[in-house]
């Protein structure tokens, strides 16, 4: 009765209360009609309230999954979501492919992108930048707890802490969306930092610096991989293309749309 009675779809409901008490689908299923203690229903109920106010059931948690890691989220970083789990295949793709021996991840935020590769490229040396501190603290403390001493994450505004180093892959999931783009005012987008999803006025103020950055910061023949929005993929290819890039290309999500574009340097 208590999800019934909730006011949400039934199946956020049941998410919500479900990561609360701790038990699965399968359990629920059997032993839907079992009351909760009072403590889990105040809690649930008081859940329920604030995501009815816009706050996302991945803040309410305080974690999320990505590449089968349970990582923690707070407000100060972006949500990981399915669609960036492209970007970390065909990065990893490239890493073994070209036996990378170190990968650079651009506004790692949470660090869900550079934690996956480190998972799955225990000899590769990954490196993890954003300009947050509170972004940092929450990526340092997701990979002292899942263990991964191969990953390191420092405080730079893109390139500009990096001096002179260079990596033969360079990954981002930039702010891509437009300043005025209505989305920004649905579902979670609204309680999510602004910085780490509008890329100026057009979406792709941050793409150009990267893609101009790059350059001076890849080894000879590396690839540089950017997520972006679903309708940027033609611009995309264009601004690696005038950048010296060459083989860009573009990969679509499950929906069929452009979602992530990478060129190579010469």
């Amino acid at each position: 009765m208590l999800v019934e009675h909730s006011g949400l779809p039934r199946r956020e409901a049941e998410y919500l209360l479900l990561a609360l008490i701790d038990r699965d689908r399968a359990w629920y299923f059997a032993h839907a009609d079992e009351p909760v203690s009072e403590s889990d229903e105040v809690r649930f109920r008081a859940w329920v309230e604030d995501h009815k106010q816009g706050t996302p059931i991945a803040y309410l948690l305080g974690r999320r999954e990505f590449w089968s890691l349970d990582l923690r989220v707070s407000p100060a970083v972006l949500i990981p979501r399915p669609d960036t789990e492209l970007l970390v295949d065909w990065a990893l793709t490239l890493a073994n492919e070209h036996h990378c021996r170190s990968v650079l991840d651009l506004g790692t935020g949470s660090g869900a992108i550079a934690l996956a590769l480190a998972t799955e490229l225990p000899e590769c040396d990954i490196t993890a930048v954003d300009s947050s501190a509170r972004a940092l603290d929450v990526a340092r403390s997701n990979g002292k707890r899942l263990g991964l001493g191969n990953v390191s994450f420092h405080d730079s505004d893109w390139f500009s802490a990096l001096g002179e180093s260079q990596w033969p892959l360079i990954v981002s999931n930039p702010p891509y969306i437009r300043a005025d783009d209505p989305h920004l005012r649905r579902g979670d987008l609204p309680a999510e930092p602004v910085s780490a999803l509008v890329g100026g006025a057009d979406g792709l103020e941050c793409v150009r610096a990267i893609i101009t950055g790059a350059p001076a910061h890849l080894m000879s023949g590396g690839w540089l991989l950017l997520e972006h929005g679903w309708d940027q993929g033609e611009e995309v290819r264009n601004l690696l293309d005038e950048a010296g890039f060459n083989g860009t290309v573009s990969r679509r999500d499950l929906a069929g749309h452009e979602r992530v574009t990478g060129g190579q340097l010469p």
